[in-house]
């Protein structure tokens, strides 16, 4: 192996969040999460994961060296060629939300990096599938629009937007997502990057349009370690960072109690996404970032 060329353990090790999130350019940052999948990707028998790319298969005296991924060259010391099946037709919409709960986090990474890192990388890989991308930040309003488009420059813009995007204000899917299907009428890939701190009910009323308009709607559930997996030592005092409202809890109420209510509404939530006809991942913000988009590309495969 060349000096300096990443192995497969170690480069997993870089797409890990506090690792990224060392990193200032958010384009790299999308670079190295796309390539660390498709580096996993073709390793294993999963092919097909979108309707430009098929597979990798190893090079062979005469393919065109056009077709060599050099960037798996560099990291493995190996020569695979791109199998693809042609250029498609489809568009992706990826909607960032912005709200003040996505700012908590209990590490170095908040929930809001983590989701900026993963839309970045959606995008990205969009981008190089020749796939018209989108994208919406919102809150309890837009905050920043940008209708799909394949053109020249788009990536980097949509990037652009992604970084300068903040967390603030009170979650409300319903007025954004209906602004969302005045502006985007065309059928495609919806990806909904959140915390999902909202009413089940509420959630399903605003996405069911979509899947009613034709949309493939996939609902990316972001949550703190923390959130999941909560270990206080003595009663502390919670504050909800988009009401204000505050709340003295034990550590017996949050290893029992809490961890059943948070399963509950992540299990509510999965409910409504079934009847709204669109699909529910959860990622805990301390996972690689290679695994949510590994996900989304099997339920890219799986909508076809």
């Amino acid at each position: 192996m060349p000096a300096g060329a990443a192995r497969p353990d170690a480069y997993g090790r870089l797409i890990k969040p506090d690792v990224l999130a060392t990193l200032s350019n958010l384009e790299l940052i999308a670079r190295t999460v796309v390539d660390g999948a498709l580096m996993g990707l073709h390793r294993s028998p999963f092919f097909g994961f979108s309707q430009e790319f098929a597979e990798y298969r190893q090079y062979v005296e005469g393919d065109d060296p056009r077709f060599v991924d050099w960037n798996v060259y560099a990291r493995t010391d190996r020569t695979y060629i791109k199998r693809f099946l042609g250029e498609t037709n489809s568009h992706l919409m990826v909607l960032l939300d912005a709200s003040a709960s996505m700012g908590y986090g209990s590490g170095s990474v908040s929930k809001f990096r983590y989701a900026q890192m993963l839309a970045a990388s959606l995008a990205y890989l969009a981008s190089h599938q020749h796939d018209a991308v989108g994208m919406l930040v919102f809150d309890e309003k837009i905050r920043d629009f940008r209708a799909p488009s394949s053109r020249s420059g788009q990536l980097h813009a949509i990037i652009h937007a992604i970084d300068a995007a903040a967390p603030a204000h009170r979650t409300d899917l319903q007025h954004p997502f209906e602004r969302f299907r005045d502006h985007v009428t065309r059928r495609g890939l919806v990806a909904v990057i959140s915390d999902f701190y909202c009413d089940p009910e509420a959630m399903l009323q605003a996405v069911r349009p979509l899947a009613y308009q034709g949309q493939d709607v996939v609902l990316m559930q972001l949550l703190d370690p923390f959130e999941l997996r909560p270990d206080i030592q003595a009663s502390t005092l919670f504050e909800d960072l988009e009401t204000g409202e505050a709340i003295e809890v034990s550590p017996d109420f949050m290893r029992h109690e809490y961890r059943d209510k948070v399963q509950a509404h992540i299990a509510a939530l999965r409910a409504a996404a079934v009847r709204a006809g669109a699909d529910h991942l959860v990622f805990d913000t301390s996972q690689p970032l290679d695994e949510p988009l590994r996900q989304y590309l099997q339920f890219r495969q799986k909508r076809r």
